[in-house]
C-alpha cells in the first residue's frame, strides 16, 4: 500500500489515538499518526491540553499535517511533582498524577467517538496499552475497532504477561529464567500490562520489527497469553530520522556530531535514559566510568527527568 492522496473512501475512516502522557509514549503515537495520515486517513489525537502541546513541541521536526487534529480534553489538575534523583527506585512515580488524570478521559473519548461514528463509516481506536481505561466505553460504539499499541519491546511485554499469568508454558531459548518483573515495574503497572479484561481489541500493534522481536511477538499471540487469537503486527520502530543531507549554514553542528561523523559505521554505542529517569552526579559518574572501561566508543546523554507537566516550571518563573 502506497501513501494516498485525497480519496472519498479515506474520509469514511477516522482514527483516534490515545497516548500515555509520557514523552516516549506521546512521541511514538504521534510518529505513528503521521505514518497513517500519509495514507490519506484522518487522525484525531486526544489528550490533555498540556500533553498535546508537549507532543507538538517535541515532534522532532514533523511538519504540520492537516490530517492530524488534536483534541484537548478536560482532565483534573495534574500535580507537577519534581523527579527525585536520590530515590533508590528509579521508576517515574512523579509521572503517575498525569496517568491517573487520564483515567478520567473515558467519557470525553466516548463522546468524540460517538460524534465521529455518525460522520464516518468506521472508527479505529489505537490506544497505548496502559490507557485502556480511557477507551473502555468507546469500544462499545457501533463500527469501532480498537487496537492496543505496545511502546515496550515485545520481549519485555511477553515476559511480564507470562510471569503475571503464572508462567503457563515453558519458554524455550537462551532466556528461560528472567529476573522477576516486580524488579522492573510496580505491581499496578504489571497488572495493567498483563490484564486480559479488555477483550474488545481487534489486535495488537508493536513498535518493533520481527527481525528483533519476532519470537516474542509469536509467543504473545498464543491463547494462554492473549486470551484469544488476536492478530499481532510489528510495524518497525516509528522514529523520525533527520535528513543527514540537510545543512543549515547559519547553525554550526554540535561538536559531538562532528566527532560522530568521523567514526566508522557501527563503532559507537548511544546510551540514553530518556525523559523519565534522573541520576545523582555520583551515579552519572559511575555509569560514565563503566562505559569508559568497556573500551567501546560511546555517546552518553543525560538530562533531568520530565515533570508530569513540563510547562509548570516555566509558568512558575513567569
Amino acid at each position: 500500500m502506497e501513501p494516498a492522496g485525497d480519496h472519498q473512501d479515506d474520509l469514511q475512516v477516522a482514527v483516534v489515538m490515545v497516548a500515555l502522557p509520557c514523552q516516549s509514549h506521546l512521541n511514538q503515537l504521534l510518529q505513528l499518526s503521521t505514518m497513517i495520515a500519509s495514507y490519506g486517513l484522518q487522525i484525531h489525537f486526544v489528550g490533555s491540553a498540556t500533553h498535546n502541546r508537549q507532543a507538538k513541541l517535541r515532534s522532532n521536526g514533523l511538519k504540520p499535517n492537516s490530517r492530524i487534529q488534536f483534541h484537548d480534553l478536560p482532565t483534573p489538575p495534574i500535580a507537577a511533582l519534581d523527579p527525585d534523583p536520590n530515590a533508590s527506585d528509579k521508576l517515574p512515580f512523579h509521572l503517575y498524577p498525569a496517568v491517573q488524570a487520564y483515567a478520567n478521559l473515558c467519557k470525553p473519548v466516548l463522546g468524540l467517538v460517538e460524534e465521529l461514528s455518525v460522520k464516518t463509516r468506521r472508527v479505529v481506536i489505537i490506544y497505548d496499552r496502559l490507557m485502556f481505561e480511557a477507551v473502555r466505553d468507546a469500544v462499545s460504539v457501533h463500527s469501532v475497532e480498537a487496537y492496543a499499541f505496545n511502546c515496550l519491546s515485545a520481549f519485555t511485554l511477553f515476559f511480564v504477561r507470562w510471569e503475571t499469568m503464572g508462567k503457563p508454558f515453558v519458554v524455550e531459548g537462551p532466556l528461560k529464567d528472567p529476573p522477576p518483573a516486580t524488579e522492573l515495574m510496580p505491581e499496578e503497572v504489571l497488572q495493567l500490562l498483563a490484564s486480559s479484561s479488555f477483550k474488545e481489541r481487534a489486535g495488537e500493534i508493536h513498535n518493533t520489527s520481527r527481525s528483533i522481536d519476532g519470537t516474542y511477538i509469536d509467543l504473545l499471540s498464543r491463547e494462554e497469553i492473549s486470551g484469544s487469537s488476536k492478530p499481532q503486527w510489528a510495524i518497525r520502530p516509528t522514529f523520525l530520522q533527520a535528513d543527514s543531507t540537510a545543512k543549515n549554514d547559519r547553525e554550526p553542528r554540535h561538536k559531538c556530531l562532528e566527532w560522530l561523523d568521523k567514526q566508522a559505521p557501527g563503532s559507537v554505542i548511544y546510551v540514553s535514559f530518556g525523559t523519565t529517569t534522573s541520576f545523582t552526579n555520583e551515579e552519572a559518574r559511575e555509569i560514565a566510568i563503566g562505559l569508559e572501561q568497556s573500551k567501546q566508543k560511546f555517546i552518553l546523554v543525560l538530562r533531568d527527568a520530565d515533570k508530569a507537566d513540563i510547562f509548570a516550571a516555566k509558568r512558575q518563573k513567569d
